[in-house]
């Protein structure tokens, strides 16, 4: 449904049934899927992908050009998929050559003011709580929960299944299935509540817990911890996603909980 007050560039491809309120804008090289709803005031600027049955709240603003300086004006896109919610005033940049895009997956929430910046890479089932902010290169995959007013330095990857308080501070890597919270940002145990919710079994929880004590409780540093998992843990996708995550961290993973007196 096009409303009247709304301005829908005749370039851009909607589906039949997306709903658009009045004052939306949406520009030229855009691809919107059904069942979208776009609320009051939105703005969609070039190279916006939007999936099916997403809902966009008032005065968001989707694939704007990035705030890089060395962005020379390429034509890159923002890729959102289904089922996402996108509330009040949140800002995606599009992508640079770099990667050329920005990436946002399936059954996300972005809460309000959450800001996500140029060639970031986000899973699916994530959260990101009101006024996230995210730097550019950012990879924050499956089931991941940013907490309010975190702010995340560029080029870190944060792992699936973790949860990290809100106001943190990001500098590092933040490992699969584990909390994070303190300044710094440190390893505060795993998110056994997430995971059960989530179907993993006792034992599935105990075997994470037991690869994340090597690594943060033994006094290891990061090469012998992962020599110890490999020799004392058996192969399972869990074990090797976590130590394949650890050796492809460029920046370091976060460090462990340490007493403060």
């Amino acid at each position: 449904m096009n409303q009247p007050l709304a301005y829908v560039n005749p370039q851009a491809k909607v589906a039949k049934n997306v709903v658009i309120e009045p004052f939306v804008t949406i520009d030229k090289n855009v691809i919107i899927g059904e069942g979208t709803w776009i609320g009051p005031n939105v703005t969609i600027m070039e190279g916006a992908r939007i999936g099916s049955n997403c809902k966009i709240y008032p005065g968001s603003v989707i694939s704007a050009p990035p705030q890089d300086l060395k962005y020379n004006g390429e034509e890159t896109t923002v890729t959102i998929g289904n089922n996402t919610t996108i509330r009040e005033f949140v800002t995606i940049n599009r992508g640079t050559k770099a990667n050329m895009e920005t990436v946002v997956g399936n059954n996300c929430l972005l809460m309000a003011y959450v800001h996500i910046a140029h060639d970031c890479i986000i899973g699916n089932n994530c959260i990101l709580a009101n006024a996230a902010t995210l730097a550019g290169h950012i990879v924050i995959d499956d089931w991941a929960i940013i907490g309010g007013l975190s702010a995340v330095h560029q080029f870190v990857n944060i792992g699936s299944h973790t949860m990290i308080s809100g106001g943190s501070l990001v500098r590092k890597d933040v490992p699969p299935f584990t909390k994070s919270a303190r300044e710094p940002l440190s390893y505060v145990g795993i998110n056994s509540i997430g995971l059960r919710r989530r179907g993993f079994s006792f034992e599935k929880i105990k075997e994470i817990q037991d690869i994340y004590r090597i690594i943060y409780l033994r006094g290891y540093n990061v090469t012998q911890a992962i020599d110890v998992i490999e020799a004392e843990m058996p192969a399972t996708s869990e074990r090797d996603e976590i130590l394949s995550f650890i050796s492809r961290s460029s920046r370091g993973i976060m460090k462990g909980y340490s007493r403060i007196s």
